[in-house]
């Protein structure tokens, strides 16, 4: 302090340098309030500082004082202070030249209650629970890659500059801001309007509607952050249909409007994080996907064609397939001959055992047979008609006198009868006809299917019947001996012969130009 008087001064005040002063109020502040008690609740801690030292304040509803805890007494407290703490603080009250401020340096701590905001958040916060506003149940599910994104913030600070840069690195999409406060009076009804307001926008408007909205602030104080605590904040992040990620303060802050959105993020560059994936790595993994598509294509070709391979190998040759069937065909092959020469004479048989059947005096003996019962009835017919005109003549004899007036009747009636009769007549004569007609083509027909099955029709075409003496048929050479007696058939008739030697022909015998007897099998033509 300096006590030189100057002359030329106004008035005789003592003067100070600044220095001086604030040294002098210190020193008062200091020796007055060496040791204090205060009551007041924790604002704006954040922790110690890197340097140790714990810096904060103490405030009520009407004043506010600054607070340091030293790292020599921070590390000897019985507990860690907490934001919204209501604490009684045991130091003393100090000035810091520097800044012209006052504090309080705090030597010993203990909890008195919970604060009067922090009481309030709580029972804000059981309020809205209850109405069902932070239920897990409602909340949504943020879209994976949104066209739009609306962020509600403060457009002059850092942190929408964060969030812009941080979408644009990892996957730019359109990003509308929609400036509000977030911080002092009215802040909050301006950032429940915004939320609202970005939930009235229109799909396919001419503002695209956002696909995810983003409500974000720096950190600060619990009076700070106090406008996303408001009642209006909370319901409108509530309500919002678009989702709505919170990223308030730092990640150690945490207000209602972070139980109310559907996401909370730590801090704003997370919330961009959570927003928008990462367009390289979506990229490097599209192509690690189509690499492994790829590949697990090119595996399966090869795994399906060796597969192939192995069953080809599995399959029968063409020569094994068809073995078997070739063997029975040579089978059926070689029993063909054999079972068509069955066959013709099962067929014989059948045909000369109806033939016996069709001999020209059966069908006459049939159809005189049918014309005797015809001339039979026929008889039968005459008489019935003679002894009806005679009873006719009898009853008209008797009745002339009562059917005097009916001549013309009875004639007509036995006119009509007679014609009846003639006509009777001539249909059983068409019908006698037309029987002899059907029976002779029958016949005819039957004499034709005779006709070509005859061994004749064959002698005709140059071939022979040889018989032995007893008239049998001779198929074999072996059944005949030398000087046997054999007839030979012809078309035209028969000569007779005998044989010159008998059985099978010698190995040796140089042979004839004319063979003299039938070859074998003759008589099988089918």
């Amino acid at each position: 302090m300096s006590n030189v008087f100057d002359t030329d001064s106004p008035t005789n005040l003592t003067e100070y340098s600044v220095s001086e002063l604030s040294g002098s109020i210190k020193r008062t502040v200091e020796t007055a309030f060496d040791q204090v008690r205060v009551r007041g609740e924790i604002s704006g801690y954040r922790g110690p500082h890197s340097s140790g030292h714990a810096y904060f304040s103490l405030k009520d509803d009407r004043a506010r004082i600054d607070a340091v805890i030293w790292k020599g007494t921070f590390s000897r407290l019985k507990f860690r202070p907490e934001e919204g703490m209501e604490v009684i603080a045991t130091g003393k009250v100090t000035t810091f030249p520097g800044s012209s401020k006052y504090q309080i340096v705090i030597e010993t701590l203990e909890p008195a209650g919970a604060g009067a905001l922090m009481a309030l958040i709580e029972e804000r916060k059981r309020k809205l629970g209850a109405e069902g506003l932070f239920d897990a149940a409602r909340k949504r599910r943020l879209p994976f890659m949104p066209k739009v994104i609306g962020v509600v913030t403060s457009p002059t600070g850092a942190v929408i500059r964060d969030i812009l840069h941080r979408i644009s690195d990892r996957f730019p999409v359109h990003v509308i801001v929609w400036p509000v406060k977030v911080q002092g009076d009215g802040s909050g009804e301006e950032v429940a309007n915004a939320i609202r307001g970005f939930n009235g926008f229109q799909p396919g408007g001419e503002m695209p509607r956002p696909d995810v909205l983003i409500v974000a602030r720096g950190g600060g104080s619990l009076e700070d952050l106090w406008s996303f605590n408001d009642e209006i904040v909370v319901r409108a992040a509530a309500e919002s249909e678009i989702p709505l990620i919170s990223a308030v303060g730092h990640e150690t802050d945490w207000t209602l409007i972070d139980y109310a959105a559907d996401v909370r993020a730590p801090t704003p560059t997370g919330a961009a994080e959570m927003a928008v994936p990462v367009k390289a790595e979506l990229e490097a993994q599209v192509s690690a996907l189509s690499a492994r598509l790829q590949g697990c294509t090119s595996r399966q070709m090869d795994h399906r064609r060796q597969a192939v391979r192995s069953l080809v190998r599995a399959l029968p040759s063409l020569d094994q397939l068809l073995a078997m069937p070739r063997r029975r065909f040579d089978e059926a092959a070689a029993g063909l001959g054999r079972g068509l020469e069955l066959n013709t004479i099962n067929k014989r048989r059948s045909f000369e055992r109806t033939a016996s059947h069709l001999r020209p005096d059966v069908l006459s003996n049939r159809i005189a047979e049918h014309r005797q019962i015809l001339a039979e009835r026929m008889t039968r017919a005459e008489r019935m008609v003679e002894r009806l005109i005679d009873r006719s003549k009898s009853r008209v004899g008797r009745a002339d006198v009562v059917f005097a007036s009916l001549p013309m009747r009875l004639k007509t009636q036995t006119a009509r009868m007679r014609d009846h009769l003639a006509n009777l007549s001539r249909h059983a004569d068409t019908a006698v006809r037309h029987q002899l007609t059907r029976a002779r083509g029958e016949l005819s027909a039957q004499d034709r299917v005779l006709q070509s099955l005859s061994y004749k029709n064959v002698l005709k075409r140059g071939y022979a019947v040889i018989r032995d003496d007893e008239n049998r048929p001779v198929s074999q050479a072996a059944a005949l001996s030398a000087g046997s007696g054999i007839s030979i058939e012809f078309a035209d008739g028969r000569v007779g012969a005998v044989t010159t030697e008998g059985g099978a022909p010698p190995r040796k015998r140089s042979p004839k130009p004319e063979q003299p007897t039938a070859p074998p099998k003759q008589g099988s033509l089918f």
